[in-house]
């Protein structure tokens, strides 16, 4: 087996938008699937699975190949942990044409707002690029003082990694040209990032974030749209990768997407069975909660769970 195939630790979380109440662990061997492979309708082949290992997690499976890869497991449990649409953008017909393409609403959004941060940043947007080994080193300091305050890194731990094995890796992919990165600045302090390291000919959205005290100005959206103009004007990518889960951002700046789900094929023992039955009723629960909320008066209370 694979290094990218080994059986690794992964929590299963019964949460409240950002917030885990209760998780389970199991060692899963993860199966994620690329964007090509999820654009064309790729059907995985299931590794053997080690003898500590729980099952399998596979992500970005296309939605119909769900029952295929079901059929195909030997008797595995089936769970379905999400359905999103995986969204791209095609970076091969010019930024003008993808321009066209957004919405009325997303473009002049955008467009006012970048106009709005530019005034308060002396009349012209700040955004600073980044590609060599040397710039890396630069945007990782500072990118990591956004990440601290944003709640990927504080609910979900989900932010700009700091670990020494991500900063070699960052350089070493650097070195090979094979990563973009970039910053936006206002009242000269930096505010956003983006980090999008290189598969082939492909972009991928991989980590993302902003200063929450500035979340009126949305610099998250502006940032990537100075970013994608930036990858329009290089050429020399094939598409951008807004990979797993749903979104508005991505929605808004996306030319197609695909409707796909992340899912766990476990062993069907009774302890895996008691599992994915507790977390299938409690989501379905956080869910209908969700809806009913949403549709009464306590929309802005169910705002600020969500947020934590």
């Amino acid at each position: 087996m694979s290094a990218a195939y080994s059986a690794r630790p992964m929590s299963l979380k019964f949460e409240i938008g950002a917030r885990t109440l209760l998780s389970v662990e199991r060692t899963l061997v993860r199966i994620p699937l690329g964007l090509d492979e999820a654009r064309e309708g790729w059907l995985p082949a299931l590794p053997p699975l080690p003898r500590e290992a729980h099952g399998y997690s596979i992500t970005s499976l296309p939605e119909d190949r769900k029952a295929a890869l079901v059929q195909t497991s030997g008797g595995m449990l089936p769970f379905v942990r999400q359905c999103y649409t995986r969204w791209y953008a095609d970076l091969g017909g010019g930024f003008d044409a993808w321009l066209a393409g957004l919405s009325a609403n997303t473009r002049q959004g955008v467009r006012r707002k970048a106009k709005k941060i530019a005034a308060e940043s002396g009349g012209e947007l700040d955004v600073r690029r980044f590609r060599t080994p040397e710039e890396l080193e630069a945007f990782h300091k500072v990118a990591r003082r956004i990440s601290l305050r944003t709640y990927q890194e504080k609910l979900l731990g989900s932010g700009l990694p700091d670990t020494s094995e991500f900063r070699n890796d960052m350089i070493a992919l650097a070195a090979a040209d094979r990563v973009r990165a970039w910053l936006l600045y206002m009242r000269g302090e930096a505010v956003a990032y983006l980090y999008c390291p290189v598969e082939g000919d492909i972009l991928v959205y991989a980590h993302v974030g902003h200063d929450p005290a500035f979340n009126d100005w949305s610099p998250g959206s502006v940032l990537q749209f100075e970013a994608m103009r930036d990858l329009f004007g290089e050429g020399r990518f094939a598409r951008f990768d807004f990979t797993e889960g749903e979104g508005q951002h991505k929605r808004a700046f996306a030319t197609g997407g695909m409707p796909c789900v992340d899912l766990l094929l476990l062993r069907p023992n009774l302890a895996n069975r008691l599992t994915t039955i507790a977390l299938g009723g409690f989501n379905a629960s956080v869910a209908l909660a969700k809806r009913v909320v949403e549709k009464g008066p306590l929309q802005g209370v169910a705002k600020r769970v969500r947020r934590g």
